[in-house]
């Protein structure tokens, strides 16, 4: 069993940080995190998921930690399908055959766009929040004052004073969500000092200011994934085989009932509520790793098509 180690991996438009660990040959599972943390939230999970025989792949998302551009020309796009397209190249890069992919937020909707996209590539998908594909088209839609209030931090992004709010502030905006979002999760300083370095990604700020303005439609996208937009935004189902995690006080993204899930995965193995916020990983990862246990046993003892 191997050590968590970190390399560099080149990988579509990007060079990856990648945190690799557990049994080289193993059952392969990509853990991908959320905004705004980074892979450290998978420290636990990964260890758990490395003593049951699983090669584990927890990659820095475009914006975080040591991961560049590898063309200074490419625009820096936190668009939800920029994140598909980054899964899928690293698996490819790595080779991986058919992993289960994993995570929650920014990493839970890249899983779910390979997931809808290209569900050959992956053998089952462990999503928090379920379904994480934007639906670009109806964010005009106004949504209840009680939703619309929770939501500060995109607005905020949406204009000039907010990025370079973003830019001056990082860690403590990041920190203030960290708390909002999960009321009841008592972490302390040694945890979020391991994460806040990510943040100094010199492509953060333009990351994340291009996400939470391209959801709402104020900037244009990337063109290299108009096609794969335009797909997402007829919000296909989710085929490959699948477990829901919702957190029981995650103030963000709220859990919803089992049947609203359903709608969107046609292949939905279990549906799980946790005692935790929005970060399901670090604040229960005994609880997320066993999703992802339980989907590989459940994969196993399918019966052969």
């Amino acid at each position: 069993m191997l050590e968590a180690t970190e390399s560099m991996v080149r990988a579509g438009v990007l060079n990856v940080a990648v945190r690799r660990s557990g049994v080289p040959g193993g059952w392969p599972v990509v853990l991908l995190h959320g905004f705004p943390y980074d892979p450290r939230c998978f420290d636990r999970v990964a260890a758990i998921l490395s003593g049951a025989g699983a090669d584990v792949v927890v990659p820095y998302l475009r914006g975080y930690g040591a991961t560049r551009f590898a063309n200074a020309a490419t625009l820096r796009s936190g668009e939800q399908a920029a994140l598909g397209h980054d899964l899928l190249a690293l698996i490819e890069a790595l080779e991986l055959d058919a992993p289960i992919v994993a995570g929650y937020d920014w990493g839970g909707r890249a899983a779910c766009v390979v997931s809808a996209l290209w569900p050959e590539r992956v053998a089952g998908l462990v999503t928090a929040n379920g379904y994480n594909i934007q639906h670009i088209s109806a964010e005009t839609t106004p949504k209840p004052p009680a939703v619309e209030r929770t939501l500060w931090y995109q607005y905020y992004l949406h204009g000039d004073r907010g990025k370079a709010g973003l830019s001056a502030y990082r860690a403590e905006y990041a920190r203030q969500l960290w708390q909002e979002w999960s009321p009841t999760w008592k972490f302390d300083d040694r945890e979020f000092e391991a994460t806040r370095s990510s943040f100094d990604n010199p492509d953060f700020v333009d990351v994340v200011v291009h996400s939470y303005r391209h959801r709402f439609g104020l900037v244009d996208g990337d063109p290299a994934y108009r096609a794969t937009e335009a797909r997402l935004d007829a919000q296909p189902s989710i085929t490959a085989p699948t477990i829901v995690v919702d957190g029981n006080f995650d103030t963000v993204r709220p859990p919803l009932p089992r049947e609203q899930h359903e709608h969107h995965f046609t292949a939905l193995t279990d549906y799980r509520c946790l005692d935790v916020g929005h970060n399901a990983p670090q604040e229960d990862p005994d609880g997320f790793a066993r999703a992802i246990t339980d989907l590989r046993s459940s994969l196993q003892n399918a019966p052969c098509r």
